[in-house]
């Protein structure tokens, strides 16, 4: 039960950072805005360090930073994935590929799942896409840039989870500092060599600072469900964040809920019952 509140927490926080980096994104270029947001993340897991502990053993340091390297593909496209929008069309292809993947490894390595989750994981799956679908007709079709964007967004978020669970469960945050100054090395870097192609648009900075720091508290809260549960169970969780950016998405942006996302949302909350159970 606690994998599973923590885990749903960090689908919260997954979603409303997508959103505000998407959003972010539309008005810079995505690097001026990952610039802002990957140092606002690594900002937040240094102060957590005094808090929670960090030990930087090898393997802490070699997860971390593959971790770390996949989470800079993931700012750079997943921002301009959203940005390009409709987000309630993109959203969806990019949370069923990272919950696909983790789930694979996670039964790879022999977790055995009870009844209850057997059921409740295609469910999850199924809301995953439901409660973040819009209809993809008229202008709202997305482009085949987009939605491939999206798939190397949702590989790219599920590899990171993947790293951050092999990481030994007593290494405290070292992953996610060591994952967050890697990737913000490299997007530091990657926007100083491509400086002259980034506009001269201003970055909107508590909107991106605010994007980054919800990202780190995903990740942490991630990391802590993951230690306690099931990787299968705990990635399917999490891959719920569409919830938070097509809500969001609502509210600031007007963009229509569908009935089918309702439907979604049910769906979700019956999975989310199920998997209690285990």
């Amino acid at each position: 039960m606690i994998a599973l509140l923590l885990a749903l927490g960090s689908s919260l926080a997954y979603g409303c950072a997508d959103f505000l980096g998407g959003l972010g994104a539309r008005k810079a270029h995505v690097l001026r805005t990952v610039m802002i947001a990957a140092p606002a993340s690594l900002t937040v897991e240094l102060l957590l360090w005094p808090l929670l502990g960090a030990s930087f053993s090898p393997g802490a340091l070699a997860w971390g930073t593959a971790s770390g390297l996949a989470s800079a593909v993931v700012f750079a496209l997943l921002y301009r994935t959203l940005a390009m929008g409709p987000m309630n069309v993109l959203s969806p292809v990019t949370a069923l590929v990272s919950a696909a993947l983790p789930v694979a490894v996670g039964l790879l390595q022999g977790e055995h799942l009870g009844t209850a989750a057997l059921v409740g994981l295609p469910l999850a799956l199924l809301a995953v896409v439901l409660v973040s679908a819009g209809h993809g007709a008229g202008p709202a079709r997305p482009s085949r840039t987009a939605l491939l964007l999206a798939l190397g967004a949702g590989g790219a978020i599920a590899l990171q989870l993947v790293f951050l669970h092999q990481a030994p469960s007593d290494s405290g945050v070292a992953p996610l500092i060591v994952g967050r100054a890697v990737s913000s090395a490299v997007t530091l870097t990657a926007a100083g060599l491509l400086r002259h192609r980034l506009g001269t648009e201003r970055p909107a900075y508590a909107i991106s600072a605010t994007a980054g720091a919800l990202d780190s508290l995903a990740n942490l809260l991630f990391l802590l469900a993951a230690r306690s549960g099931d990787l299968a169970v705990v990635a399917v969780i999490t891959a719920l964040y569409p919830a938070g950016t097509v809500l969001l998405a609502r509210g600031v942006l007007a963009e229509r809920i569908h009935r089918g996302q309702l439907v979604g949302l049910g769906t979700a909350a019956v999975a989310v019952g199920l998997l209690a159970l285990t």
